[in-house]
């Protein structure tokens, strides 16, 4: 803990039992911190000393208004932090045991907040399209006209009648695509009935004149009422609003934001952009809709929340397909394949994390926040608890929002000795998503001794990325059971009542965990970080492997040869984008470094012989880090020159194929076994070549 930071503590009422002298001592500081009971009331003007004289973390966050603004009073120019020890560990059924976990957050507390990162931006005017049965898009036009620049596209063909004045376009037609994002909707719709209303001049002949009444006040025409007597055209004349052999139908226009009122939404995304909304029909969600709308007019910045490094991505090489595990897991369609490679769409990303957990490579990276912030965050975390005296941590990493709110009402509903709360040994630690955090943060946490993380997920989270974070927990509790760690380490908890999270988290059983914490710290490069905290339980494993079998698509395994169909082309060297398969250089021989391996199958498809396999596994141990010989061909020189420029076995290959073709009788063939150059030199030298020139002069 800083010295230059008060620390204020609140017992909120003598709710709470705080321990001065051992916080003091966990914290390394030099005397006892001082236990307020008031703090929020009587004692405020204690609170008021300390902002005055430097840096000052209280630890409450329900008055946190209240004391910013004392803060704001009094002028201080210092730092002012606010921790929640309350609900997370001072109320609950354990809250006597709870001083180590209590110390933890206060020192998390007290750390720096990260670099920001880089933002991304969006612009909106207020342009919106309301997109719906013209009569509900019209009301919902007129009540938002003074507020946004509306437009209407009206998708039912009558029953709403237009206003009076022209404050603002309306056009009829099908929706067929809505695309983009906040301040960039690109909005594509059919003109399907005979009478175009941004033509029309609402003069009304068209209604006077159909004999069938299949006209009226929205001005389209009811095609199953309408006999084809075409007076309506006669009557629009010069205008020209009508016409039933339109060849040209589609239109598309540019907006800020988009309100569907169709039945079904025109974006079927699981989190469609900012700035879309589908209310659907219901009245009260439309109005709520509208109201957010409403408010999405100026520029606006988030943060840039990914980073992608293309060297090592495994998504494809020469349109051979490889891994797709971001694409398929993005739930707001922001990531898309572009040629080899894949892109990401800033404004659409949301930054849950999810394509940085699946990515095997480590070619997509979540920032928000770093693997090497959080890291830092858990060392410390970690560090003080276990210091402090405390046992078998359990991390809980929930989001800010309903996690968090969900969390606080179980430690509200806490009775200090008898039910309730969460458990003294587990740790909740706040994150932006928990689909962010892959197999590196979570064996990482293990490396630094906590015995067991759980990512507190709410119902869409776990509708979202549910079963990929439970695939990599998957492939993180094989690891760690073949290692002798008994126990179960890792659990994804979809909770949504205060019953449910408390029932769950005091059914948790501690897990086996290292006996001596790791030092090193977490890094962006999510290869290097997994090797650092594997290599670190391998070595304090009770029960120590060189190989742990893993299942289908687990980020680490061998590739097989077949030595018997295998020609060495190297196409499998030249597609592997992690350097896992290398060739001999100056002589035909396939190695292989297994450490490098992602098992994304660019090989597998790349072959041409179908001669590269797959088996998911971990090496453990130099051995994985070796280069390994896959298969090894003996020389073939030129029978002309005599140097070495291929393999027997593809030369071969090569004769038996093409020996009966007419294009390599007689000297043909034999060139075949020559290098380029004497290739050349062979043609060159035989007067009587035959070319499609006929006989060489």
């Amino acid at each position: 803990m800083s010295a230059e930071k008060t620390i204020k503590l609140c017992d909120c009422n003598r709710t709470m039992a705080l321990d001065a002298k051992a916080l003091a001592a966990a914290l390394k500081l030099g005397s006892p911190v001082t236990i307020h009971t008031e703090l929020c009331r009587r004692e405020v003007g204690a609170f008021h000393e300390a902002v005055r004289n430097g840096d000052c973390l209280v630890a409450c966050t329900q008055e946190a208004p209240l004391f910013a603004e004392l803060s704001d009073r009094a002028g201080a120019l210092h730092a002012l932090k606010f921790v929640n020890i309350r609900e997370t560990g001072g109320w609950s059924k354990e809250s006597r045991l709870a001083m180590p976990k209590i110390a933890a957050l206060l020192a998390l507390a007290d750390l720096p907040e990260p670099e920001p990162v880089a933002s991304t931006g969006y612009r909106s005017d207020g342009q919106l399209l309301i997109a719906g049965p013209a009569e509900v898009a019209v009301q919902w036009a007129e009540r938002l006209k003074d507020r946004l620049e509306v437009s209407v596209l009206g998708t039912s063909s009558s029953g709403g009648e237009l206003p009076a004045v022209r404050n603002y376009p309306v056009w009829s037609g099908k929706l067929k695509s809505v695309s983009g994002y906040l301040g960039a909707f690109e909005v594509g719709w059919e003109q399907a009935n005979p009478i175009d209303l941004e033509v029309c001049t609402r003069c009304n002949a068209c209604i006077r004149s159909c004999p069938e009444q299949a006209i009226d006040f929205s001005y389209q025409i009811d095609l199953d009422r309408c006999k084809s007597h075409r007076a309506c055209v006669k009557a629009c004349g010069d205008i020209g609003a009508i016409d039933f052999e339109r060849v040209e139908r589609a239109r598309s226009e540019r907006f800020d934001l988009v309100l569907d009122l169709g039945t079904e939404p025109a974006i079927k995304l699981k989190r469609p952009p900012q700035g879309y909304l589908a209310p659907g029909r219901d009245p009260l969600a439309q109005a709520l809709a509208a109201g957010q709308l409403a408010q999405l007019v100026g520029e606006f910045e988030k943060p840039k929340f990914f980073a992608y490094d293309a060297r090592i991505c495994a998504h494809s090489r020469s349109a051979k397909a490889g891994c797709n595990n971001c694409i398929d897991t993005c739930s707001t369609g922001a990531i898309s394949a572009d040629g080899d490679y894949i892109k990401v769409e800033p404004q659409l990303c949301m930054g849950c994390g999810g394509c940085a957990t699946v990515c095997p490579s480590g070619a997509m990276t979540h920032l928000y926040p770093r693997v090497s912030d959080l890291g830092q965050r858990l060392k410390v975390l970690l560090r003080t608890y276990r210091e402090a005296g405390g046992k078998d941590a359990c991390i809980l990493f929930h989001n800010a929002e309903a996690s968090s709110d969900l969390i606080a009402m179980l430690g509200r509903r806490a009775q200090p000795g008898k039910s309730g709360g969460l458990s003294a040994r587990v740790i909740p630690l706040e994150v932006h998503s928990v689909a962010a955090l892959g197999m590196d943060t979570l064996l990482g946490a293990l490396a630094y001794g906590a015995s067991q993380v759980v990512l507190l997920a709410c119902a869409r989270e776990a509708d979202e990325y549910g079963a990929a974070v439970e695939k990599q927990m998957r492939h993180a509790q094989t690891i760690v059971n073949a290692l002798g760690y008994a126990g179960m380490h890792f659990k994804l908890l979809a909770a949504e009542s205060v019953a449910v999270l408390e029932r769950e988290v005091w059914a948790l059983a501690p897990a086996r965990t290292v006996t001596d914490p790791a030092t090193f710290n977490l890094s962006a490069e999510k290869r290097g970080t997994l090797e650092f905290a594997i290599e670190h339980l391998a070595r304090f494993a009770p029960v120590p492997q060189e190989v742990i079998a893993l299942e289908q698509g687990a980020p680490w395994g061998r590739v097989r040869v077949n030595r018997d169909t295998c020609t060495l082309c190297m196409a499998c060297v030249g597609a592997c984008p992690v350097s896992a398969l290398v060739d001999g250089r100056d002589q035909p021989l396939l190695k292989f470094i297994e450490r490098n391996c992602v098992q994304c199958g660019l090989c597998v498809n790349t072959c041409p012989e179908k001669a590269v396999t797959l088996e998911p596994r971990l090496l453990l141990g130099p051995q994985a880090k070796a280069e390994q010989a896959l298969h090894e061909a003996v020389p073939f020189n030129c029978v002309r020159c005599g140097l070495p420029f291929g393999n027997k076995q593809m030369i071969d290959n090569m004769m038996g194929k093409l020996g009966t073709h007419s294009m390599f009788s007689g000297d043909g063939l034999k060139r075949l076994q020559m290098c380029g150059d004497c290739r050349v030199i062979d043609m060159m030298e035989n007067k009587d070549e035959q070319t499609i020139f006929g006989v060489k002069p």
